[in-house]
């Protein structure tokens, strides 16, 4: 089956369009519990299980985790991910791999392989601003999700992504004088939602919708309006719900009428929830994650009508 046939399968099921991010920490205070790193010690196995025991009091809920990459690297825990990610598909649970990683075409042939043979993840975030010939390999592999960095919800985006680039059109082929007639300028984030729409055209649909997705950040929802309406066959990746800032009401433009269009992360905001549910000790955080993803599911469903 293809990813979006069973991300869109799922959300109707469980009702739910909520990503939990599983980005373990274990350097301060409120993060994996410290139990977990005493009795454990092994950052292997104090990630594999705290990951595990979230996913136990989760899995009902919610359709799909999406395990940030970086984390695993940091703590030397690659192992904990492979096991993660069978864990997760053992619970009915779909797996983005949060990687962001693009190159060159045949550097990109062995990231895409690593990601969706040697982790057997469902589907991955990608950095598109290599062009295309970083993408293709990717979408050779046809039953896979890919979500194409469009709008991040970091504040410093707007650096690279809201700049207007132009293009010029009907330009003389000349080094002396060039007479233009005419320039468009659009954000740079516009754009590349346009290319994500172009490399799309061709691919299979199911529900009107294909394996072909973005990220948009929740932090700005007229920039994720206005990319809903460019990217009207992808479905949209929108993090910063909860620890960064964003709320139920802010999403909304990411979703169609029928409260598909979109899947709505949130990772710290989950897993270290306990600190901040005065009624759950350490030892609860995965009760912590599910409550908070309860609250997470009422709020959002109210505002995409799922």
């Amino acid at each position: 089956m293809y990813f979006i046939e069973q991300l869109i399968q799922s959300i109707k099921d469980k009702k739910s369009v909520v990503c939990m991010g599983l980005d373990p920490r274990m350097d301060k205070e409120g993060e994996i519990p410290k139990y977990l790193i005493d009795e454990l010690k092994d950052p292997s196995k104090i990630i594999l299980e705290f990951n595990k025991n979230l996913i136990d009091h989760t899995s009902d809920l919610i359709p799909v985790v999406k395990p940030q990459i970086a984390f695993y690297e940091k703590y030397e825990a690659l192992a904990a991910l492979k096991e993660t990610i069978k864990y997760a598909h053992k619970k009915d649970l779909l797996v983005i791999l949060d990687s962001k990683r693009n190159d060159i075409g045949s550097t990109s042939e062995a990231y895409a392989y690593s990601t969706f043979k040697v982790y057997n993840a469902d589907a991955c975030t990608i950095n598109a601003y290599l062009g295309f010939d970083g993408i293709k390999p990717y979408l050779n592999y046809k039953e896979k999700g890919l979500f194409i960095l469009v709008k991040t919800s970091n504040p410093s985006s707007k650096d690279f992504q809201d700049i207007f680039s132009a293009r010029i059109l009907n330009v003389p082929d000349s080094d002396v004088e060039v007479i233009v007639d005419h320039i468009t300028l659009e954000r740079n984030y516009i754009h590349m939602a346009k290319l994500v729409s172009k490399w799309g055209q061709n691919l299979e649909q199911i529900s009107n919708f294909h394996n072909l997705g973005v990220v948009v950040g929740a932090t700005y929802p007229q920039e994720l309006k206005a990319i809903r309406k460019i990217v009207k066959n992808s479905y949209i990746l929108i993090p910063g719900f909860g620890a960064q800032g964003a709320q139920a009401k802010e999403i909304k433009h990411g979703f169609n009428d029928n409260g598909l269009g979109g899947i709505v992360n949130s990772s710290r905001g989950i897993i270290y929830s306990y600190n901040k549910k005065e009624s759950f000790s350490p030892d609860k955080y995965g009760e912590a994650a599910r409550d908070e993803i309860i609250d997470m599911n009422k709020k959002i469903n109210k505002e995409v009508n799922l």
